[in-house]
């Protein structure tokens, strides 16, 4: 599995939440916060792994903002410093996004950008142990009360590694890792990789377009974090019912150019407006995650077509993916 594009397309068929709420954080002036001065030396030369406190991460909100327990036991909401993910609770608005076309495809691929770069973070940092590093430039909190602080994970930086990813843009703001964070933005974007794919091609994120009357809607994140095999649930096919009609997706296959197959168990329903997302590894079904329980990757970094088949053998959609 090789290229680090998360391809997304919507495809319209004929049988087809707070978050990122950045630009409201100004930076206030300094709080008075203790700290237990942990310090981590950083593995990677990218990556600062400096932190001021060490907390337990209880929620990931979306890409930019999560939920944590302080060691005092107090709960705070943290906004990540310098970053700004796509909305998913909210609509977009193209024109903060450099080269994102203001359309409707270009909203459209910055919704799906968003939830790849919230399922990126709970990947990351839910259930974690995680080191908040505070910048004296920005302060400690922002206008609506929430910390404002770096993210230090696994010896790395996680703001950073959500703009070297694509999966973010560098929120403008006073902060010392201004000229690093504004290089890393400038870096994603000329090699279009995550959310700004969405700036080519008229907003789509790859493949080519088929619509038909009605509307379910598939996307692909093929690139997991790390290394594929080992992060089975990094990588998942996600279909959306943009329709005004359910679906009954009972013994609907979902299958890859090698022929790999998940069945949708009877009564599965895919309602209007609801999104159903089917992970390549194991967990727990619920009515909105399906897990395919495969020992390996099955979406391919540098392509592969996705197809879709009815429980009466019907090719419903095939898409192809570069």
């Amino acid at each position: 599995m090789a290229s680090s594009t998360v391809s997304t397309l919507i495809v319209c068929v004929l049988i087809v939440l707070a978050g990122c709420v950045g630009s409201g954080d100004i930076a206030a002036g300094p709080t008075s916060t203790t700290t237990d001065s942990t310090a981590t030396q950083s593995t990677t030369s990218t990556a600062s792994a400096e932190s001021d406190v060490t907390v337990e991460v209880v929620d990931v909100v979306d890409g930019d903002t999560i939920k944590v327990v302080m060691p005092d036991g107090a709960r705070e909401t943290v906004r990540l410093l310098g970053v700004d993910t796509p909305e998913v609770y909210g609509s977009n608005t193209p024109d903060e996004f450099e080269g994102v076309p203001d359309t409707e495809d270009g909203r459209a691929c910055l919704r799906d950008a968003g939830y790849a770069a919230s399922d990126f973070a709970k990947e990351r940092l839910s259930n974690r142990t995680v080191g908040l590093r505070f910048d004296e430039k920005a302060g400690e909190r922002g206008y609506y009360g929430r910390l404002l602080a770096y993210v230090v994970v696994d010896g790395s930086e996680f703001n950073y590694e959500l703009l070297t990813e694509g999966h973010a843009r560098f929120y403008d703001s006073s902060l010392e890792e201004r000229a690093r964070y504004e290089a890393a933005e400038l870096d994603a974007r000329e090699q279009g990789v995550g959310l700004w794919a969405c700036a080519t091609e008229g907003g789509a994120s790859g493949g080519s377009d088929a619509t038909t009357a009605k509307g379910l809607s598939v996307s692909v994140v093929a690139d997991a974090p790390g290394n594929d095999n080992e992060n089975l649930n990094g990588e998942y096919v996600r279909l959306q019912n943009d329709g005004d009609t359910a679906f009954d997706l009972s013994g609907w296959t979902v299958s890859d150019a090698a022929g790999a197959t998940y069945t949708f168990a009877d009564g599965t329903t895919l309602n209007p407006g609801d999104r159903l997302t089917l992970y390549t590894g194991s967990g727990t079904d619920t009515a909105t995650e399906r897990y395919w329980g495969r020992s390996g990757a099955v979406w391919n970094n540098g392509g592969d077509t996705i197809t879709i088949t009815t429980s009466d053998g019907q090719t419903a959609l095939t898409y192809s993916y570069d």
